[in-house]
């Protein structure tokens, strides 16, 4: 079997465009991967296209480590987002063809199963009024279609320091989500990389009666002393890991005994077996794993194959129920959150188990997506002012 080819569909929103790619072969196997790109989609459509000519056609989806090889090291230059994206969404789609020509889903091409359902926390459902009043109703709208735990960052545009006013803002915030939730979900308490240490370190603090299941990237992520300074400090797990592109780059971060959660991006990090093997190394440095997944369910699909398969997974994020929930159409056989249990279960289905309407996709087209985390109102997820309600022709092509 060999690949004939590929085509790029772009899924767009005001906030998000959603890049997926198609993977064609010789013998009538199509393969889908997905990454979502903020502000480079049309760089990684570019570079798609380049890596097509000089490493995709005609390689064997069957051998994805070479293929991720080649792509990764074979233009010289070091693979940042964009390449590092692009592989993902390639590698994925060879996964998809691998399991659906043995008819196996890619979980037991993995290694098998160590767990048949996947606990996931909501994300992207605080887009309303931010008044304690309305996160408490929108937070009570999350329990009520089966979640058992949400992600939060209450911070409004704080940067480096957050005054006492503001503070005392945040925490009502977060006080009125727990009533709402009850003691038994998990509140995940995202910072964006936004505080310095000594201010994350006293926000963990007012925080704490909450009791936040972590505290996720507390300080920008360039500087692993910084973060270990307040690891040091706090009671809460650190999680962090979704802006880092390269497993290897991991390396000092697991050394440095920073972070208790990993949060690697399947559709940045190259793919499904670069994070099963960032898993592994996780492992034994008695770390958990807890992948970042923005993206639509192409990309949930692909991280939940990870999550079947690893002891150390903890938990899997999930936007798609609530911003911009309609786009879930233009895939087929979405995976679905179980009302009962606040999971996603395990699916018998050939590769990933889904596939992608490409005329459903054509009905949201690629759009000057924005998400400014410095901008007030950044959390409703509409963006103001910048033409992200325009669509962009020619967004659906093949490339």
């Amino acid at each position: 079997m060999r690949i004939t080819g590929i085509s790029t569909h772009v899924v767009g929103t005001p906030w998000r465009n959603l890049t997926y790619v198609q993977v064609h072969t010789d013998e009538g196997i199509t393969g889908v991967g997905e990454t979502r790109m903020l502000g480079r989609t049309d760089a990684l459509t570019g570079y798609l296209r380049e890596a097509e000519a000089n490493h995709i056609l005609g390689s064997d989806p069957f051998a994805a480590e070479d293929l991720v090889r080649r792509m990764k090291y074979g233009d010289y230059g070091r693979a940042g987002e964009i390449v590092m994206s692009g592989i993902a969404v390639v590698e994925m789609a060879c996964w998809d063809i691998k399991g659906k020509a043995l008819g196996v889903p890619v979980w037991q091409l993995l290694g098998g199963r160590v767990t048949d359902r996947v606990k996931a926390y909501a994300n992207g459902w605080y887009t309303t009024e931010r008044t304690p009043e309305a996160y408490h109703k929108a937070a009570q709208g999350v329990m009520a279609r089966g979640y058992r735990a949400l992600k939060i960052d209450p911070f409004g545009t704080g940067h480096l320091e957050l005054d006492h006013e503001q503070t005392c803002y945040a925490v009502s915030l977060i006080e009125a989500v727990r009533d709402a939730i009850g003691p038994d979900a998990e509140l995940m308490l995202e910072m964006h990389g936004r505080f310095s240490p000594a201010t994350a370190v006293r926000l963990a603090r007012e925080m704490a009666p909450f009791r936040p299941a972590w505290l996720e990237e507390p300080v920008p992520p360039e500087n692993l002393k910084a973060l270990a300074k307040v690891a040091a400090k706090v009671d809460v797990p650190v999680a962090t890991g979704e802006r880092i592109h390269d497993r290897i780059e991991f390396r000092e971060l697991l050394e440095s005994q920073a972070a208790d959660i990993l949060q690697p991006d399947v559709g940045h990090l190259g793919g499904i077996w670069e994070t099963r093997k960032l898993a592994a190394t996780a492992e034994t440095h008695y770390t958990l794993v807890a992948p970042h997944n923005v993206g639509g369910s192409v990309l949930t699909a692909a991280s939940l194959q990870v999550g079947f398969t690893t002891p150390n997974f903890k938990i899997l994020e999930h936007f798609n129920d609530f911003a911009d929930a309609e786009i879930k159409k233009v895939v087929r056989g979405a995976p679905q959150v179980d009302p009962e249990d606040g999971c996603f279960h395990l699916s018998h289905a050939p590769g990933l188990g889904v596939e992608l309407d490409i005329e459903a996709a054509a009905e949201f087209p690629q759009q000057q997506a924005r998400f400014d985390l410095w901008a007030e109102g950044w959390e409703t997820r509409r963006p103001k002012g910048t033409g992200g309600d325009t669509g962009r022709a020619g967004s659906g092509g093949g490339a």
